[in-house]
């Protein structure tokens, strides 16, 4: 377990969510998990629903997926093998429903012209490429401990970042990362170079509770209830004394999981998200 400034409890669950991305982060593995969403498959049924996945990346993957107890391999005869997804590997299909609806709503969109009006329009992406992206922002190391951290925090400098998300390395190391969220639009920094969560950053809330109550193994009912990104976030947790030098805290936003309505399968489908105008698109992969 990486060791932080957190208490020990709230380090743990950083633990396990941070392990939980590095599930998913490897490229095509979404796509993977959703491809086995319905049913389970033989793997060429599989290879010819991800054509673009040669023998040599997927025979592999989905071998390290099944390692992660995420997918099963059953074999029935020597030329029947069946893969398709784990008890726990159709417990996190919710889980990706949420990660889904926070990309749809805040990952930035090229535009096309809608024929049929001649406006620019945003350009349809695949919902497991909206989760695949989504993770991409926040799985790389120390990310999300530091997005945790300016959750209890509030605005914090580098060196009280540094202190809470990677004690144990040098103050430094924090600059790169913390600069990536920047450029992702998950954190803004003022001219002091204190840093803070944007708009984008804290409705990153639902995703962060979901992926807790999965990798505790609770009910995903029951991803409110926590303490970190709770919808009203109480005393800093560790105390007034640990927190003594944090600034008030941003405003806490709606923290209920986004109840999404796709099925497995529309996870290939292309969706146009709706937009508001108050939205900041959030940079990330070229789509």
């Amino acid at each position: 377990m990486a060791t932080t400034g957190l208490p020990e409890s709230t380090s743990s669950d950083l633990s396990r969510v941070t392990e939980s991305l590095q599930m998913l982060a490897p490229r095509w593995n979404v796509w993977v998990l959703m491809t086995l969403a319905e049913m389970p498959l033989r793997y060429r049924e599989i290879k010819s629903a991800l054509p673009w996945l040669p023998d040599g990346q997927l025979h592999p993957k989905l071998g390290k997926l099944a390692d992660a107890g995420l997918v099963e391999r059953t074999e029935f005869e020597p030329q029947t093998v069946l893969y398709g997804l784990s008890v726990r590997g159709r417990e996190l299909l919710p889980v990706l429903g949420v990660i889904a609806a926070w990309g749809s709503k805040h990952l930035e969109k090229e535009t096309v012209l809608d024929p049929a009006t001649g406006h620019r329009v945003p350009k349809p992406v695949p919902r497991a490429q909206d989760i695949e992206d989504t993770v991409a922002l926040i799985a790389p190391r120390q990310a999300t401990p530091i997005l945790w951290a300016l959750r209890i925090r509030g605005a914090s400098s580098a060196k009280a970042l540094a202190a809470t998300a990677m004690p144990e390395r040098h103050l430094t190391n924090v600059y790169q990362p913390l600069n990536r969220l920047a450029e992702d639009c998950l954190v803004t920094k003022d001219r002091q170079g204190n840093a803070e969560l944007t708009a984008a950053g804290r409705a990153l809330t639902p995703v962060y509770q979901a992926l807790s109550a999965w990798a505790a193994g609770r009910p995903l009912a029951q991803a409110t209830s926590h303490p970190v990104w709770a919808p009203n976030p109480a005393q800093p947790l560790g105390g007034p004394a640990m927190w003594a030098t944090t600034q008030p805290r941003t405003p806490a936003v709606p923290t209920t999981p986004a109840r999404s309505t796709w099925k497995p399968g529309d996870l290939f489908s292309h969706t146009t998200p709706a937009r508001s105008t108050g939205v900041v698109p959030i940079g990330g992969r070229t789509r």
